[in-house]
């Protein structure tokens, strides 16, 4: 049995997996009224309701913190604050119950969880906050095919959502604005290979809202239309490079219906199948990072209390997911 802390940006997760089978998958969130994630409070908060989290996760799962055998954490990519504090509960836990740690990578976490859909080897269509990433397993790694060039796709709506006065996270906003609208106003669409760019789109868009020449609602829509175009177009790419037969999403924003609607009728047309897991296991969770931890952990990946490892082991904020040694595959 495998506890997962996950703590990597706004959101503290602590999921419970047994086995491949999820018991608990509990989280809460930073968020603010105006302006983006702070670091220093998004730590402060993580701080705050780790013992709650991981309280109810306990409860949710009906057992006992006796009963876990590793505690696995997110090492890496994210914001340090963030995960200094993941690191330090997840120690604090492994030294008081004397068990081993187990290092995971937040992005591999993200294609892995998805394989509970029936997934057994996708390109994985990573689209969240601070990352951008076609993924898939080829020659011994998890390999970035396609990513951003400048900034995650999550952050470039949640930028022009602030820019709009919509608050943070901006995603949801947006995506409610943009089903009230079918105007599509043409902005740039930014591919290159199956690299996407995203700084000129969120120039243009804050300009033609500041215009006020344009309904919020219209430029949502376009917003959407063009970005997840781009996102789609780099995904298939990737399923023609690497021959897979497999898509499935992850991250925050591909919980957006439309994305994922968009991405249903890409798979159709080529034939491949297409996967997403629930809405809590796309956002960042817990989960993932224990149902990741329990596979490496019965790989021999087991960093035990005590030791110089154990004493050593840090964050990872700038790991990428090509840096990472699949050795449980």
């Amino acid at each position: 049995m495998i506890l997962g802390i996950e703590s990597t940006a706004h959101t503290l997760g602590v999921g419970i997996v047994k086995n491949g089978k999820i018991l608990a998958n509990v989280k809460d969130s930073y968020t603010t009224e105006r302006g983006g994630i702070i670091p220093l409070d998004a730590a402060k908060h993580h701080k705050e309701f780790s013992g709650i989290i991981l309280s109810k996760a306990l409860v949710d799962a009906g057992v006992s913190l006796k009963d876990i055998k590793a505690i696995a954490f997110s090492q890496g990519p994210g914001l340090s604050p963030c995960l200094l504090e993941g690191v330090m509960f997840a120690k604090k836990l492994a030294l008081e119950l004397n068990v081993p740690l187990v290092p995971v990578n937040h992005c591999v976490a993200h294609l892995e969880i998805g394989k509970i859909t029936g997934a057994r080897d996708p390109v994985l269509l990573y689209a969240s906050g601070a990352n951008t990433q076609i993924i898939a397993y080829s020659g011994g790694k998890y390999r970035v095919f396609g990513e951003t060039l400048d900034i995650g796709v999550g952050n470039f709506i949640d930028t022009f959502a602030r820019h709009c006065g919509l608050g943070f996270p901006g995603g949801p906003k947006i995506q409610e604005l943009a089903s009230k609208s079918k105007n599509y106003i043409e902005l740039p669409y930014s591919i290159k290979g199956m690299d996407v760019s995203f700084s000129g789109i969120q120039t243009k868009l804050k300009q033609m809202f500041d215009s006020k020449k344009y309904k919020l609602e219209d430029l949502s829509f376009s917003l959407q239309e063009t970005v997840f175009a781009m996102l789609i177009e780099s995904s298939e790419r990737a399923l023609a490079h690497t021959e897979k037969k497999e898509l499935v999403l992850g991250g925050g924003v591909a919980c957006n219906t439309r994305l994922q609607e968009m991405a249903k009728i890409m798979c159709k047309e080529r034939g491949a199948k297409f996967y997403a897991p629930d809405n809590s296991l796309l956002v960042d969770n817990g989960t993932m990072i224990a149902f990741t931890g329990e596979m490496l952990f019965k790989a021999g990946v087991k960093i035990k209390p005590g030791s110089k490892e154990f004493e050593k082991l840090d964050i990872l904020p700038r790991q990428r997911t090509d840096d990472v040694i699949v050795n449980w595959r």
